[in-house]
């Protein structure tokens, strides 16, 4: 193994685990998330927790596992922009504004970090399971 595939493979398993351990806390604490979203009168609130936690869930998954790496990333990338304009719109609000800054500013970053990987070679240590998306 050399110090790519070592950083690589790092890599994976700390992005991958911090999307699995964010989708977890969907269901873990799903009352105060539910609350959060009603707030920002977004319909049908526990259903969007849920759906927002698998998608998290599934795609840390897939980036951690090298399953359909492609598909994985495109998919938190697609939650994150959302999440991005629907929750963290720090710039409707007066309070707690730089802290929903913050979380925009991160959200931004992931989404750069995630779409950059698109052209990562998946096929070390993956499943191979990219569906020719390589």
């Amino acid at each position: 193994m050399n110090i790519e595939h070592a950083t690589f493979l790092i890599g994976k398993i700390l992005l991958g685990g911090f999307f699995i351990l964010s989708g977890l806390k969907h269901f873990t604490q799903t009352q105060e998330m539910k609350e959060w979203l009603k707030t920002k009168n977004l319909p049908i609130p526990k259903t969007l927790v849920y759906i927002s936690g698998l998608t998290l869930l599934t795609g840390g998954l897939g980036i951690t596992t090298g399953a359909f790496p492609i598909i994985s990333l495109l998919l938190i990338s697609a939650f994150l922009i959302t999440t991005n304009i629907f929750l963290h719109d720090y710039w409707n609000l007066e309070e707690n504004r730089e802290q929903q800054k913050t979380h925009f500013m991160k959200n931004t970053a992931l989404t750069g970090a995630l779409l950059m990987l698109i052209r990562a070679d998946w096929t070390i240590y993956g499943l191979g399971l990219t569906l020719g998306l390589i």
